[in-house]
């Protein structure tokens, strides 16, 4: 995904900032650098202002105005939104996908007869993954699925593929099988020296119902999250989480052997939901899906643990270690806060993202000189 330049007023070109200010002063008259809105929307109906502007502009400039919540706009805000300056939400939403400017409009509620299912889905997808009126509607209207989401679906194929593959092999089908612990993709401590193992577990599932929550999930959350933020940024706190989970079971769960995507669909859940806490005053039930979100995992890591314990003495087979899970979410917590760009992020909040991928690298680290030395 392209980058955009962040604008500030020291950025801003002395013809613009000459420009502009007279024009704002006169409705400032006490020179407070703010003025009220009902004189800001005279400003907007100035004819140097109409003359000058496209329509999209003088559109979003208008719905700002007519925030309830708002009673004023001050004059860098007024030069932001001259400039094009917008969220990280924003500019990651309508990055590489640049048109020329349309004329835009808040969204009807009658408006909902005439939209495709495409539509509504995008609709959907930016009115639960942005926060920003302004972003969910500028994302909505331009966003046209080209590319699509590549990453989340090729995974998902892939993992199918290689269930069915071993269900052939093996003649069985179970909840809680087959477990093809011969595979040259299972991760087992006793060859851990096979590196590809640590991350090509993921293709392995251990029943149709391992299987199965893990691909709904995936589809669920990395789909729009690819759509929002791209497939490099997703593909990597996927892997993130697949590689805590591998090493974080060589640190914690020495005799377990580890297949399944959990580690990465976690990575995924946990970065969705770290979101979700950094936003949830702007998103419509923001509460209850994190206990939504908490029941679920909750369930599946409760089945994960009892698959550890029970497994090897009903079948004789090694242990499946269901540290993944944890290490995963841990991953997408801390990656993922760092790689997903948060909406309108403050300074404290970057300090915090680059605190949270050091600790990730920290502990990778550790777990990379613990298998190397430790067995």
């Amino acid at each position: 995904m392209g980058d955009y330049l962040v604008i500030t007023q020291k950025d801003l070109l002395p013809e613009l900032l000459q420009k502009w200010k007279p024009l704002f002063d006169q409705y400032d008259p006490y020179r407070r650098g703010e003025i009220a809105i009902d004189d800001f929307l005279f400003l907007l109906r100035h004819p140097q202002i109409r003359a000058e502007l496209d329509p999209h502009t003088l559109t979003v400039l208008e719905i700002r105005a007519a925030d309830p919540h708002r009673t004023s706009v001050s004059y860098q805000e007024f030069i932001n939104m001259m400039t094009n300056r917008r969220s990280d939400s924003f500019r990651l939403a309508i990055a590489s996908r640049e048109q020329e400017p349309q004329v835009y409009r808040p969204l009807q509620l009658g408006d909902a007869a005439y939209l495709t299912c495409f539509q509504k889905m995008v609709r959907r997808v930016a009115k639960e993954y942005l926060t920003d009126e302004v972003d969910r509607q500028f994302y909505a209207d331009r966003y046209t699925c080209f590319p699509p989401p590549m990453f989340i679906p090729f995974i998902t194929l892939l993992e199918i593929g290689c269930f069915v593959y071993y269900c052939l092999e093996s003649g069985m089908l179970t909840f809680n099988g087959p477990v093809p612990t011969k595979s040259v993709f299972i991760y087992r401590p006793d060859r851990r020296e096979q590196v590809w193992r640590f991350f090509l577990y993921m293709m392995l599932h251990a029943g149709y119902v391992h299987l199965m929550f893990n691909v709904i999930v995936q589809i669920l959350v990395g789909i729009p999250l690819e759509m929002v933020h791209g497939p490099f940024r997703v593909a990597l706190i996927y892997m993130a989480g697949i590689l805590a989970g591998s090493l974080g079971t060589s640190v914690f769960d020495m005799d377990a052997f580890l297949v399944g995507s959990s580690g990465g669909v976690y990575a995924l859940l946990a970065a969705h939901l770290a979101n979700v806490l950094l936003n949830y005053s702007h998103m419509e039930l923001g509460i209850v899906k994190l206990g939504a979100v908490f029941i679920i995992a909750s369930a599946d890591v409760g089945f994960a643990i009892w698959n550890r314990y029970t497994t090897q003495r009903e079948h004789g087979s090694p242990p499946l270690g269901y540290t993944a899970h944890l290490m995963g979410a841990l991953a997408g917590l801390t990656v993922g806060l760092a790689v997903l760009k948060n909406f309108q992020q403050k300074l404290h909040q970057q300090y915090t993202c680059w605190v949270a991928l050091a600790f990730y690298l920290g502990c990778v680290g550790f777990a990379v000189f613990w298998n190397v030395f430790y067995y």
